[in-house]
């Protein structure tokens, strides 16, 4: 992958229609999690772990971009596109996710993969990042089996000590997909509408810095924001601590429980399109 020895393992996802959100009864539910709907998704290929310091340290550096690996059907420009800056943060954790990272650091790399593969990568939607998460299950959380429990396939406030730990480590869902409960919570494209799912578009698109939607749960939470329709969303106290004016683009400094997955749409849509789904970049003054 762009010109080095790493790989990123791709789980194919068939699409269908399930249920999106939680219902009245379920423990620890909030209204934004309503109402509960039906929600078509196409097939997709989603990263089978979080992105990892390591994978991500190829597009920081970019010391690979005069290698063309272009295989795909995606002609980009991979000069057009921004690099980002050095993390206020110690990034020496292969295997470990990307932490600290803003919404729109994650969409470039995307971008970059996308330059660097000719395969159209992205940010999942948030309905495409739940549809995955539950793997056909609608309980709260998207284990079906009576011998599993949350420290099974979690990392969360109950068991982490902390922090955060190396991918992998705990049981995949039946889509074999690992830490989708727990561990870091992962950006999605939408932006957080506390009114739940009133919209019918393909994904919430907003203006604003905040908040966007992040999903998934971390180390840091309990098991109820961990379940597989909790919402969580981004706040300025992400960027509490950053010296710079404007702020990063790139870096939250005080969000290292935020990391990210991205998705490979089966149905790759027409460049102009593609540009709708890499976020542009919002200054924060």
């Amino acid at each position: 992958m762009g010109g080095s020895d790493y790989s990123l393992a791709m789980i194919p996802i068939e699409g269908d229609v399930y249920q999106m959100g939680s219902p009245p009864d379920e423990p620890g539910r909030r209204t934004d999690e309503a109402p509960v709907r039906n929600v078509e998704v196409g097939d997709f290929w989603m990263s089978q772990m979080e992105i990892s310091w390591d994978v991500y340290e190829l597009f920081l550096y970019r010391e690979n971009d005069n290698i063309s690996q272009s295989k795909g059907n995606v002609d980009l420009e991979i000069d057009g596109i921004s690099g980002a800056t050095m993390p206020y943060v110690n990034i020496n954790k292969p295997g470990y996710p990307v932490v600290n990272i803003t919404q729109y650091a994650a969409s470039q790399f995307c971008k970059w993969l996308t330059a660097k593969t000719g395969y159209y990568y992205r940010l999942p939607t948030e309905a495409e990042w739940e549809y995955a998460c539950r793997a056909g299950t609608q309980g709260a959380y998207s284990f079906t089996k009576d011998d599993l429990f949350l420290d099974d396939i979690a990392w969360y406030k109950g068991n982490s000590d902390g922090h955060y730990h190396k991918s992998g480590l705990k049981k995949p869902n039946d889509f074999g997909l690992f830490d989708m409960h727990g561990n870091v919570a992962e950006w999605v494209l939408d932006h957080y509408n506390p009114e739940g799912y009133s919209s019918n578009l393909t994904f919430t698109r907003g203006t604003k810095l905040y908040p966007k939607v992040v999903r998934g749960g971390s180390f840091k939470d309990s098991p109820e924001r961990l379940r597989s329709a909790a919402r969580g969303f981004s706040e300025k106290a992400w960027k509490k601590q950053d010296p710079q004016s404007p702020k990063s683009l790139w870096w939250h400094t005080d969000a290292p429980h935020i990391g990210f997955r991205i998705v490979r749409p089966k149905s790759v849509p027409f460049r102009d399109q593609m540009e709708k789904y890499w976020i542009k970049p919002i200054k924060e003054y």
